[in-house]
């Protein structure tokens, strides 16, 4: 039985960043399983190959392109790729993401702070100026980006993670406002704690992971997998009337936090 048509991507060109691992190689694998033709990027070009590998033995259709997102040129290098590949991009799911720093924000250096918000900000910035134009001429697409629940809430230990998090929403917005009229839509999806090695200083944690688990009503954390359907809905005609958003996709963490 053939699948809807609502979540077919055939024929679509998608570019994830930060895709050889985590809730990016999950969301890479699913969007080749419904079809699209997908760029697989990190900063390790072998890590990368590995997922396309896998993705083409399941029959899908992939490249690798290596890419540190904090050089505008390797950025633009990346989208190059893609264009030079596949003629072009129809959706643009921007993982890769930092924290180098794990405490209270007034202990933080400069340093940290500025590599925080120049890998999780200012290089999704540069990557959707890249891709929106060439986006609209092909009449229309989808920007993706994988925020977090910390941008939606204050915290004691990944404080500055967070702003950075709440930028990308209101990047997302902005785009959702300066392109909808050329039919490209752009939103953000906050997980909740999901166990990816990103990730791994939390859920590692026995006091961090008890509690989070405590107060989320599901009861446990999420897995890479259970944000990539997300991502396929966002990218697909499915999502076709949806912009401008967050999905919180948390076990009903922030729901269950006033419980």
């Amino acid at each position: 039985m053939k699948g809807s048509a609502l979540f077919d991507l055939t024929g679509k060109v998608a570019l994830v960043t930060g895709s050889s691992r985590g809730i990016g190689r999950s969301i890479a694998e699913r969007l080749a399983e419904h079809g699209a033709k997908v760029v697989v990027s990190s900063r390790k070009l072998d890590a990368c190959e590995e997922v396309v590998a896998g993705i083409r033995a399941r029959g899908g259709e992939a490249i690798a392109h290596a890419c540190n997102i904090g050089r505008k040129e390797e950025l633009q290098g990346l989208v190059n790729a893609a264009i030079q590949k596949w003629g072009g991009v129809d959706t643009l799911i921007c993982n890769a993401a930092i924290n180098p720093y794990f405490g209270p924000m007034a202990q933080m250096s400069d340093d940290a702070w500025d590599k925080i918000m120049a890998s999780n900000v200012r290089s999704n910035f540069w990557l959707c100026n890249m891709v929106l134009p060439q986006m609209a001429e092909r009449g229309g697409g989808s920007i993706v980006i994988i925020s977090s629940v910390a941008g939606l809430l204050g915290t004691a230990v990944i404080g500055a993670y967070g702003v950075s998090k709440a930028a990308d929403m209101a990047l997302a917005r902005n785009i959702c406002v300066e392109w909808g009229a050329k039919n490209v839509r752009a939103n953000c999806i906050a997980p909740g704690l999901v166990r990816t090695d990103f990730a791994k200083a939390l859920w590692e944690n026995p006091q961090i992971y008890e509690q989070t688990v405590r107060i989320y009503p599901l009861k446990r954390i999420g897995e890479p997998d259970e944000i990539a359907g997300a991502a396929v809905f966002l990218a697909s005609p499915a999502g076709s009337f949806m912009t401008g958003q967050t999905i919180v996709i948390d076990g009903g963490g922030m729901v269950g936090r006033g419980g």
